[in-house]
Parts: structure tokens; sequence; C-alpha cells
């Protein structure tokens, strides 16, 4: 979600926008996939006050750049299987000043690099393709394409593998589009508990555009759904909730 202000393109192939009411500068590319509003949420739905965390599917590094921003004592990884994203991704690392506690590698979940090892996060967030190959018309951007419908890497390999990274009582954290909840919880039976489900509803009289969803892996505690966050007024406005995280880079409580 670009903010008024927007700071000039670094180049004609890539945008600089501005995100939490100005305080972070992110570069991405001015065509295909860009940053929207899921990322931010993703970011404020994690605790973090110290320890590590890995941004799966980085993109240009937004969750894990929000993350940094609001939990000054969180290290960050990110992992990115599309090299020019992984490549402004550092940079936005870089032009926020975290270089000293958030690195990005590039690799693909399946086959991470070493530096991605299993059980080694507290903290394990991912905004993954939200349509499975099959069922949905991919995007003509290639990038886009990979952003938005699953490879290689189903749902069921992106769930295997988050709670793979994190480690035993650690935390993974997921958005995603409801009509797939079923699926995320066929996932974690029998691996994770103490399940949040929370939505995050179009408008009052509306249903849920998103659901996100915690997890700790090894529980067996019971799951619960949340009221969830109304995200629009009705004249399309954000709600004053909606705005607190959006621009002042508020957390949201699950």
């Amino acid at each position: 979600m670009p903010e008024a202000g927007e700071a000039p393109a670094a180049s004609s192939a890539v945008t600089e926008d501005r995100f939490l009411g100005g305080r972070l500068l992110i570069r991405q590319p001015a065509r295909g996939y860009r940053v929207g509003i899921d990322p931010v949420f993703l970011a404020a739905a994690a605790s973090l006050p110290r320890g590590t965390a890995l941004d799966l599917g980085c993109g240009v590094g937004a969750a894990g750049l929000c993350l940094a921003t609001r939990e000054p004592g969180a290290t960050i990884a990110g992992l990115e299987l599309q090299p020019a994203l992984a490549d402004l991704a550092r940079q936005n690392v870089a032009l926020n000043g975290f270089a000293d506690r958030m690195r990005i590698e590039t690799g693909d979940l399946l086959r991470p690099p070493a530096a991605i090892a299993p059980g080694s996060f507290d903290l394990v967030m991912a905004n993954p393709p939200f349509h499975a190959a099959g069922r949905a018309t991919a995007p003509k951007e290639a990038g886009r394409a990979t952003g938005h419908v699953e490879g290689e890497a189903d749902l069921a390999a992106w769930m295997e593998r988050g709670l793979g990274f994190v480690r035993d009582r650690g935390v993974l954290l997921m958005i995603h589009k409801p009509e797939r909840l079923d699926e995320i919880l066929a996932a974690l039976a029998g691996r994770a508990g103490a399940i949040v489900i929370f939505p995050l509803l179009a408008g009052a009289e509306k249903p849920a555009s998103r659901i996100l969803v915690r997890a700790e892996k090894g529980s067996d505690a019971p799951m619960s759904r949340r009221p969830g966050l109304v995200l629009h007024e009705a004249d399309g406005r954000y709600t004053d909730a909606a705005e607190a995280i959006l621009r002042r880079g508020e957390a949201l409580a699950l």
C-alpha cells in the first residue's frame, strides 16, 4: 500500500514507496508483484521482542522490514526464490538501516541454503501464493505469477517447511485466503496447537477477505477463533483500527 509522497524512482523499472506512515522506504518492481497490505498485517500479528524470525518467501522484504521497525530486539532472515526480488530486499534492508539485524538469502524453500537451517527460528511468517496451480489463471508477468499461483511448492509444502524451520514451541504465522483454511488446519494437525484463527473482514457486514493463522509448534493447546478486524468503513475508507496498523505500525494482538 504505497503512500502519498512517493520518493523518486531508482530506475524506470523500480519505484520507491513509503509505508508505515513514511517510516519505511521500499524499492519494488514498477510492474509485477507489488507490496499490498498483506505483509503489513502479517508483521503486525508477529510478536518477537527478542529472538530470530524468518520471512519465508519474503519478496522485497516488506513483512520483515515492518517487523524490524516495530521490534528493535528481533533478528530477521528472509528467504526469496526470485533473485531480482531478493536483491531489492537487500537494498531495502540497507536503505532502512537494518543491515545489522536483517539478512536476505536467495533460495528455494524446498531446497533452502545452509543459512536457513531447520529448527533455528523462534518465529516463521509467510505470505505464500494464494492460489493452487490449475485453480486460477496465472498473471502473464512471470514475477507476479510466482507470487500469486503455487509452483512446485504447494500449500502443504509451505506449511511443512514453515513448521520445519521453527524450533519446538516456536510460532508459525501465516496470512492466506479463508477458503483454504481447511487445508491449513490439516497440515497443522498433530504438529502444532494453540492455533489462533483471526479474520480480516472487508467490512462490518462483509465476509473475511484474509485470515491470519498463528500456531505453536509442538503444542497441544486448543484452537481459538477470534472476532477479527474490520478493514473498511461503509464508504471504503480504512477503519481507525486498520489505519493504526497500516500508518502507525501498531501491533495486532491475536
